[in-house]
């Protein structure tokens, strides 16, 4: 099973398309003669060779290897960057005809460049930073245009991400959630079930079929899409948070961070623009 987030398409950092907190790591139960049971590590790419048979991981020290330090660096880097260019195209792009392209266009090569680094096989910070960057213009107008209509909603959305996150990270790091291959593969079925659904949405508001965005309208029905949307937001959270604790333990190399930084804003920049339509829809019913 793949980490992924909302472009479904990230690549985790098991070399062989597996997911070191999913299919890697090792498990309690496994039956005699299982392989898993003589060694829970033989098939993580990650492993260190000196394991002893049954050991449980434990973090490299060598510089080599990807740190959290590495990631939470690498993370600020890249959601500076977002935040970056978010606050220059609010300040130098009004609110136009113009902007709104601009926008639509710097989501269209966020989203080119997200997809370039997905199908690479190792990260390359350009493309990551390139992605961030673009994003952040596509966030700051659509931003200034939610904050035109309903002042003070980007900065709500601001506080309802850190929030959600905040939420997810504490109750993760309890034990509240627990990982596992049962738990992803019902997550993303039902991930892959609402773009599924969201896209036919899409394609019926276009022709004409739904009106006053169907499922996205700014009513009930658009509050509880958003709401899922959001939960399944954290979701993507809780696969990034095991995947990155993953790394750290079997010893991913060090420019990994980079992904995991990838993975994190990515997931974040999804529950911001849910977020952000929460926030707007719940105004408008003020």
């Amino acid at each position: 099973m793949r980490s992924s987030n909302p472009v479904f398409s990230r690549r985790g950092f098991s070399r062989d398309n597996g997911y070191a907190g999913f299919n890697t790591a090792p498990q309690a139960g496994y039956a005699q003669g299982h392989p898993y049971a003589q060694n829970p590590y033989a098939n993580n790419p990650y492993a260190q060779q000196d394991l002893q048979q049954g050991a449980p991981p434990q973090a490299p020290v060598s510089t080599g290897h990807m740190t959290m330090d590495d990631v939470i660096t690498r993370s600020a880097m890249t959601l500076g960057t977002v935040a970056v260019g978010a606050v220059l195209a609010w300040v130098l792009l009004p609110i136009s005809a113009t902007s709104y392209g601009l926008a639509f266009g710097s989501a269209i090569v966020a989203m080119v460049l997200a997809l370039i680094q997905s199908f690479k096989r190792t990260p390359s910070p350009a493309l990551i930073l390139g992605y961030a960057a673009f994003e952040g213009v596509f966030l700051g107008v659509i931003s200034e245009m939610y904050n035109s209509q309903w002042s003070g909603a980007p900065f709500q959305a601001v506080l309802g991400t850190m929030a959600v996150s905040g939420a997810t990270l504490l109750v993760y790091k309890a034990g509240w959630i627990r990982v596992t291959a049962r738990y992803a593969r019902i997550g993303m079925a039902i991930a892959i079930a609402f773009v599924v659904v969201m896209a036919v949405n899409l394609l019926l508001v276009a022709f004409g079929v739904a009106e006053n965005g169907g499922l996205r309208s700014f009513g009930p029905l658009g509050a509880i899409v958003g709401i899922i949307a959001i939960l399944l937001g954290a979701f993507f959270l809780t696969l990034d948070f095991k995947q990155i604790e993953d790394g750290i333990a079997y010893g991913a190399p060090k420019n990994e961070a980079w992904l995991a930084a990838f993975g994190l804003t990515m997931t974040l920049v999804w529950i911001y623009v849910e977020m952000l339509r929460l926030v707007a829809i719940f105004s408008s019913n003020d």
